[in-house]
């Protein structure tokens, strides 16, 4: 049996062996080239705590297994953001499917452990694949317990023209709503109100903790990311205020979009605000040629689910349990 060794992870050399392992775990797949973009707008980590001594900060250690002929077997990570839950640490580990079986995940998950604990975290959060039982065994014989469903969707674009569902529009337009993207209204004025919807319909996410990145931080992994055109951006609006909003991703790599949020108002809701804003979303997809659309739900946020699965026809996908640990 071959020999093995964790040691910290090189940059940017490694990515050539992190991209083939994240993506067997991925709905969509990156590349090394699109992970370091990512993590070029990473800031070095700088952990801190609060007053009631609980871990604050950020930071983002990574690791990789590698064997005596220099082969990269397993990918570990762990992380926090700023705006994450006090206390609370994230993490991923991956190993190379010929690989598992013999301690690698183990000792991966041994130096993930050790340096949450070095650092004073109260809670370590995987997310694991619903279907993945080996993976899931492996928590819970560690304490983990599963504390939320998310549901993944997929929705085929081939011949897909939405029918009825189409009307929404028309039928927001009547009740006085209009829609623009952020093409139409280009600008930080724009951007800013955006922010703010953001802000006020992500805590109404069920499962959401935490706090709420700054602007500057939103802008960079939502609407600022490479994937993300202006006119993906779209906007239902009353007059001049921002009511509702639906922003869509693109995977270069497949072609396909990804309806990374959707949110209304809490005044504007029942109206089919939500669908109207998903069907453009759609006529978005079908322009630009993409074969699906993907999204996640929690499994608590009915009026979604019923909007994506029951009445749009996203087919349902596994999805992720999010498992945590006290420490």
């Amino acid at each position: 049996m071959k020999t093995y060794a964790i040691r910290k992870m090189n940059i940017p050399e490694d990515y050539a062996h992190v991209a083939p392992l994240v993506n067997l775990i991925w709905s969509e797949p990156t590349t090394p080239e699109r992970l370091k973009a990512d993590e070029d707008q990473i800031p070095p980590g700088q952990l801190h705590y609060n007053e009631a001594g609980e871990l604050m900060g950020w930071d983002r250690p990574r690791w990789v297994a590698e064997d005596e002929c220099g082969d990269v077997l397993a990918y570990g990570l762990v992380w926090r953001s700023p705006w994450t839950e006090p206390g609370s640490l994230m993490h991923t580990i991956v190993v190379r499917p010929d690989c598992r079986g013999r301690g690698v995940g183990k000792a991966m998950y041994n130096t993930i452990y050790e340096w949450a604990v070095g650092v004073k975290a109260s809670r370590l959060i995987d997310y694991l694949n619903e279907a993945d039982e080996g993976s899931i065994a492996f928590a819970v014989r560690r304490g983990y317990v599963k504390e939320r469903h998310v549901f993944e969707s997929m929705l085929e674009l081939g011949g897909y023209d939405g029918g009825e569902l189409m009307q929404s529009i028309s039928q927001a337009e009547v009740g006085g709503i209009r829609f623009a993207t952020l093409a139409d209204e280009p600008g930080e004025a724009s951007e800013r109100k955006v922010y703010e919807l953001y802000k006020t319909t992500t805590f109404h996410i069920p499962g959401y903790t935490g706090e709420f990145p700054w602007f500057e931080e939103w802008r960079k992994w939502s609407i600022g990311h490479a994937s993300v055109k202006p006119a993906w951006v779209h906007i239902a609006k009353d007059g001049e205020e921002y009511i509702g909003v639906v922003t869509l991703q693109l995977n270069e790599q497949t072609g396909a979009l990804y309806q990374e949020y959707t949110g209304v108002l809490p005044a504007y809701r029942g109206r089919r605000i939500a669908l109207a804003l998903k069907m453009l979303g759609v006529q978005t997809a079908l322009a630009s040629g993409a074969p699906y659309l993907r999204t996640h739900n929690d499994s608590m946020n009915a009026p979604m689910l019923r909007i994506n699965r029951d009445l749009m026809g996203f087919r349902a996908e596994p999805g992720q349990y999010k498992m945590v640990r006290t420490l």
